[in-house]
């Protein structure tokens, strides 16, 4: 392990400030980013946090030392980042760490186009060049232009583009953005449509008084819910820290799950674009290859990750792809996730179905999921492979496209290993709740006796 530590993930950099990503570190990311991708042009974002501003200022300088000029986009959403690489066909750096706790920050890269900055497609060089630069000092004392460029509006008009403005219909929306960056998204990309917006915690604070903008935790739902109920609103939002992942929650406050949403969406985007292919990754329901087939779509099933889906949507020209996590894709979004273009199309389908979501979703609500259980084991890699034989010797139908699913006919899970932590992350899905909660302990049970821990 270099000097960079543990900060480089799976999909991006992140770590606690400043003990493991500080401006130093920052300097040297720029300086690596700008050589690998070889830009003459580099765009920096970065959200609310604290550090936000001088982090993203060290990459920009080690960039411009590098000779690239540094466009300064301030404070914006990663879906607005990644849609300026798209617009001004060039790569950029989102300053954020999403849901994490305001002690941390990181980075989020990708190459013109919004093409992704994964361990398989450059991260692993940036890193090594990262290391190698560390102690080395920046290339005399010129600096290479620092511009700056005010892309929201771009943005939200890009976004309006995905929905017709002619059907929509009065409803009432309560946002709640966590003081993330959907308070600055959200009321500019709603502005101009008929719907009563309201926007809980929509302070810009990276310090997150109110609750952690991780909208996948349901404890963090909890205001949401219950200002919906008091205002008799159509639905809620729940947005991450970075605005990319939003989450719903239905007019009775019952929390839709990203499968759902992905279900959802992806009808209405067959309804646009009959017979087009729509990608889902390996945890989320049934349901979603179901409506995928029912309305004439071609289903393809993918890893989980932002930069396997946005590889596959490249190479299938898929319409729109859905992680269970609230990452929704659009083609037409340079390939990207955003959390608002998806909160639009939902509102769109709302408006006209003339149907409370609930009513919308009721057709979709087929199966019972476990949401995800993490277990804290030794070598998470290595239990995996252990539950794999096991099921393998009782005749069970498995596939190993990321982790182990395990396919039991009326109930199935995945067991995946976290990128970032000695942990199992267990997602299971069965025909009612009884059962579900029959086979989670089930498959706890056989993780317990496969690696000699306690039980959850």
């Amino acid at each position: 392990m270099g000097a960079t530590g543990d900060v480089f993930k799976a999909y991006d950099i992140r770590g606690t400030v400043p003990d493991q990503l500080d401006a130093t570190m920052c300097r040297a990311i720029g300086r690596a980013t700008a050589r690998f991708t070889g830009a003459s042009r580099l765009l920096v974002g970065r959200d609310m946090r604290p550090s936000g501003v001088e982090l993203s200022m060290a990459f920009a300088e080690g960039a411009r030392a590098e000779g690239v000029t540094v466009v300064d986009l301030g404070m914006i959403s990663t879906d607005c980042a990644f849609f300026a690489s798209g617009f001004f066909d060039a790569p950029a750096a989102m300053f954020t760490a999403s849901h994490n706790p305001a002690a941390y920050n990181g980075v989020k890269l990708c190459l013109p186009g919004a093409r992704p900055i994964g361990r398989q497609t450059g991260l692993v060089e940036i890193e090594a060049m990262t290391n190698e630069l560390m102690s080395v000092p920046l290339p005399g004392d010129h600096l290479a232009p620092l511009e700056h460029a005010e892309i929201l509006e771009d943005f939200a008009d890009h976004a309006r583009s995905f929905i017709d403005r002619e059907v929509l219909r009065p409803l009432k929306v309560v946002a709640d953005t966590a003081n993330g960056m959907g308070g600055l998204v959200v009321p500019r990309v709603m502005a101009g449509l008929p719907f009563e917006v309201e926007v809980l915690y929509g302070d810009l604070d990276g310090t997150f008084p109110n609750h952690p903008a991780d909208p996948i935790q349901p404890e963090n739902l909890r205001d949401l819910k219950a200002r919906v109920l008091e205002t008799g609103a159509d639905v809620g939002l729940a947005f991450d820290g970075d605005a990319d992942r939003v989450f719903l929650v239905d007019e009775r406050a019952a929390p839709v799950s990203g499968s759902l949403t992905t279900a959802l969406v992806a009808a209405s985007m067959l309804e646009k674009h009959p017979h087009a292919t729509v990608l889902y990754n390996c945890i989320c329901s049934r349901v979603v290859p179901e409506v995928i087939d029912e309305h004439g779509g071609t289903g393809i099933r993918t890893r989980v990750g932002h930069s396997f889906i946005k590889q596959v949507m490249a190479e299938t020209d898929a319409v729109f792809g859905g992680e269970h996590s609230g990452h929704y894709y659009y083609r037409d979004n340079y390939r990207a996730d955003s959390g608002i273009i998806t909160a639009l199309v939902v509102l769109e389908l709302m408006s006209k179905a003339n149907q409370p979501l609930s009513a919308l979703l009721a057709p979709y609500r087929r199966y019972v999921d476990s949401g995800e259980i993490n277990t804290e084991v030794p070598d998470p890699a290595a239990a995996v492979d252990a539950v794999a034989r096991q099921e393998e010797a009782a005749g069970t139908r498995l596939d190993r496209l990321d982790g182990l699913t395990a396919d039991h006919g009326d109930w199935w899970y995945n067991l995946r290993p976290s990128n970032t932590e000695p942990l199992l992350r267990l997602n299971l899905e069965a025909a009612d709740e009884e059962s579900c909660a029959r086979h989670v302990r089930e498959v706890l049970d056989l993780v317990s006796q496969v690696t000699g821990t306690a039980g959850n």
